[in-house]
């Protein structure tokens, strides 16, 4: 057994014990014999590395080897009695259910359980990058917790307003699985929800990971929202923007009647307060319409001369005069 634990996981003396499980989990990965078939040397360095995490991924071990050095466990000064073996049935080798690799991971690959190198990249990285927060456990410690996982998915702009259910598939190392997500009212582009328990499943009895969701939605054809306020094209035909008329507007509230006054012009916003998007906590934003006259269809020389007509009995302004670069 190696006297420097330090040394065989390649940290210093005053490191953390996040640093610790990093180098321990990079060298499990590097040298463990399911992943090195032709490497001889891969098991003993794998059994010292596990055999330096033992001591030093305990805080209680740790004190005491800094304290007695590596005579602390001939001495009988080894809480717990020892590292655990690392052995299958055969005697030769193991699998990642045989070492704690299976707890950091996941389990369910490796030596007997099936699975291989893509399996442990599967475990380790979850559906889409999911993070691993599992950590070793002692003899008489907690179970270990699993694999959370991360993935992205797309839900139409009005569900992301009003909020609903949406079925979703994640990716797990078992397999691909329909989930019913209810989403929230107001979640926003590049939201994240939590879904506690949705990720990979605990082994040995430990608690499931979680699953992390990023939300994107998608376009509207006519809505768009700016914060907490929804903005929509209002298409109003020629005559209605003359004459003013009372046009049906659909809102996430429900139809609501709007009034445009007479002689409104293109790009003029008429507000409605409270129809906006609604979130939790908060005051629900506003509707603004923008006005869009919409001239008819096929317009003839008749038509094109009362409008020259109207033109000229009602010269319109320069439009254009205070616009700027």
């Amino acid at each position: 057994m190696p006297e420097d634990f330090y040394k065989t996981l390649g940290v210093s003396r005053s490191a953390s014990a996040e640093e610790i499980q990093k180098a321990y989990r990079d060298l499990a990965r590097k040298y463990h014999p399911d992943l090195n078939p032709d490497d001889k040397t891969a098991k003993k360095k794998f059994q010292e590395v596990q055999a330096a995490f033992d001591v030093l991924g305990d805080q209680s071990k740790r004190e005491m080897y800094d304290r007695y050095g590596s005579s602390f466990e001939s001495a009988g000064q080894h809480p717990g009695g020892g590292r655990a073996s690392w052995t299958t049935s055969g005697g030769e080798g193991g699998g990642f259910e045989d070492v704690d690799l299976s707890q950091m991971f996941g389990g369910g690959f490796g030596g007997e359980a099936g699975g291989g190198f893509a399996d442990l990249f599967n475990q380790f990285r979850g559906a889409r990058g999911g993070s691993t927060r599992s950590g070793r456990r002692g003899r008489n410690g907690p179970r270990p917790r699993a694999s959370d996982i991360e993935s992205e998915t797309e839900i139409p702009f009005n569900l992301a307003v009003t909020g609903g259910e949406f079925h979703l598939q994640v990716t797990r190392a078992s397999g691909v699985e329909t989930l019913t997500v209810k989403i929230p009212p107001g979640v926003d582009e590049g939201s994240k929800i939590r879904l506690r328990g949705q990720g990979e499943p605990g082994a040995e009895g430990g608690p499931a990971g979680d699953l992390f969701l990023k939300v994107h939605v998608a376009p509207h054809p006519f809505f768009t929202r700016k914060g907490n306020n929804l903005h929509v094209r209002l298409p109003v035909a020629l005559r209605e923007a003359v004459d003013g008329a009372q046009v049906d507007v659909p809102t996430p509230r429900g139809t609501v009647s709007l009034k445009v006054p007479p002689g409104t012009s293109s790009g003029a916003k008429l507000r409605v307060r409270g129809y906006g998007v609604a979130t939790k906590g908060k005051e629900p934003g506003d509707l603004f319409a923008e006005v869009q006259i919409v001239l008819p269809p096929n317009l003839d020389a008749e038509a094109r001369a009362l409008i020259a007509k109207l033109d000229e009995h009602c010269p319109t302004p320069n439009p254009r005069a205070k616009l700027r670069w």
